[in-house]
């Protein structure tokens, strides 16, 4: 018998976050998986479509309301729970926009939450890190409890656009949304390199560098190498980088093609957000340096030095 599966798609109106693609691989993982998008959406129809074309889906819900437009979680989560009273799985990505909603869901559900999956053993077996991802606990749920979980999205990879795409339903829902949260603005950082969660390559700085514009000459270089830029919560707590740049267990978890830490000692915290990625290059001055041990790349030298050196051989 299949096991009904059903995925919210994260976006911002118009375009699908690949997250969405990697939680659709996390689902596939389980066996007889039948797989079901979400879009909540004001406007649904071209984000709706490009979760059709995701391989492993066989279907997708549109879901439109005005009320969707700005994403809250609180609105979305009364929408998310009445479309899942007819699946035994309820999965999103374990992101800000999945770690604001999904809690919710599992409450107005009246069940637990497995957080930051990292491994399908079965439909009702997974692995998630714990412990700053220093230990991996295998969770266990009961079959008859419906399951709500978020995906941790650098321990899977996006699944492709396939062939065929998926037939699209909408579904109107008959639902009381609640009136206590309400959007009043969004504060972001713009920035024409590619997004910290999602980029094949990433350059990241730490307190090393000694202030905020120290931590520029990592722009030119991330510039040359279309990567990303990321940061210590060292170099963030000193002022040097914002914020959204942070990577580690209190920042972003990424899992880029390629990681270069420079000036980064690498501490427990910010090497959990890393552990996925395929390559790590480690520049730092001082040898025994933790961030060594798990570099596959390492050079002992002044980063103020080395920068220069590689953008002249980039040139």
């Amino acid at each position: 018998m299949a096991v009904k599966v059903l995925i919210v798609a994260e976006h911002d109106g118009t375009k699908l976050n690949p997250a969405t693609a990697k939680s659709v691989t996390c689902a596939c993982g389980i066996a007889d998986a039948e797989i079901v998008v979400a879009v909540l959406a004001a406007k649904a129809d071209a984000v709706a479509a490009q979760a059709a074309q995701l391989t492993g889906v066989s279907r997708v819900l549109s879901v439109e309301n005005p009320a969707n437009e700005p994403a809250l979680g609180a609105v979305l989560a009364p929408q998310v729970a009445a479309l899942a009273q007819n699946y035994s799985h309820v999965l999103a990505a374990s992101t800000t926009y999945g770690k604001d909603m999904m809690p919710r869901v599992a409450a107005l559900l009246g069940t637990a939450q497995i957080s930051d999956i990292m491994a399908v053993e079965s439909a009702n077996r997974f692995r998630r890190p714990i412990y700053a991802g220093n230990a991996i606990v295998t969770v266990e749920t009961d079959p008859a409890d419906k399951l709500v979980g978020t995906v941790r999205s650098a321990s899977f990879e996006a699944a492709a656009p396939g062939g065929a795409a998926a037939p699209i339903e909408k579904v109107t829902l008959n639902v009381e949304l609640p009136t206590h949260t309400r959007f009043l603005s969004v504060s972001a950082a713009k920035s024409d390199r590619p997004d910290l969660q999602t980029a094949s390559r990433v350059v990241s700085g730490g307190r090393a560098l000694g202030s905020a514009d120290g931590f520029k000459i990592l722009y030119s270089l991330a510039d040359k190498l279309g990567a990303a830029v990321g940061a210590s919560r060292a170099a963030v707590d000193a002022g040097y980088a914002s914020n959204e740049l942070q990577v580690g267990q209190t920042g972003k978890i990424i899992a880029p093609e390629l990681y270069m830490a420079i000036g980064i000692s690498g501490a427990i915290q910010h090497l959990t957000g890393i552990k996925d990625a395929r390559t790590i290059v480690a520049i730092n001055k001082d040898a025994d340096a933790p961030i060594f041990e798990v570099a596959d790349i390492g050079l002992v030298a002044d980063l103020f030095q080395v920068i220069p050196e590689l953008e002249r051989y980039m040139a």
